[in-house]
């Protein structure tokens, strides 16, 4: 047996359909926790899309976790700690351990903001994944 698993979250446009979070006090339309979907041991996603003006209307932070946010469409705010910033398509976000975080669609956003959360942590990652050796003499697949 192969050790991976698929699954699919469909369409940006069709994630709001979703409705799900980690507890819940934090479930929601548009929230989907990928890896409960998967058998992932190091590696967590979530997939989320807000209506324009939605928050999350809690903070929170990790400690041994950290997390990149990757924002695919519409326009939002991420608070992080005593600053806020901007996020719209091609904003990539990381948050260490420690930093509070929460994010919003902006009211005017001209879609749904949509975007990844991947988190890892619980083990150091190697800067170049060094357990890896390319094997060049097997045929491509297709």
């Amino acid at each position: 047996m192969s050790n991976f698993s698929v699954t699919n979250i469909g369409p940006m446009d069709s994630w709001r359909e979703h409705f799900g979070g980690f507890v819940p006090e934090t479930s929601r339309d548009g929230r989907r926790v990928v890896d409960h979907e998967l058998d992932t041991e190091i590696i967590g996603f979530t997939a989320t899309a807000y209506e324009p003006g939605e928050e999350a209307g809690y903070w929170h932070s990790h400690s041994t976790l950290e997390e990149v946010y990757v924002f695919l469409e519409g326009e939002g705010q991420m608070g992080l700690d005593d600053q806020v910033i901007d996020v719209h398509p091609g904003t990539v976000v990381h948050v260490g351990t420690g930093v509070m975080r929460t994010w919003r669609a902006l009211p005017d956003s001209p879609a749904q903001l949509r975007w990844l959360c991947l988190r890892a942590g619980q083990i150091p990652l190697p800067a170049i994944p060094d357990d890896a050796i390319p094997i060049r003499d097997i045929p491509m697949p297709w």
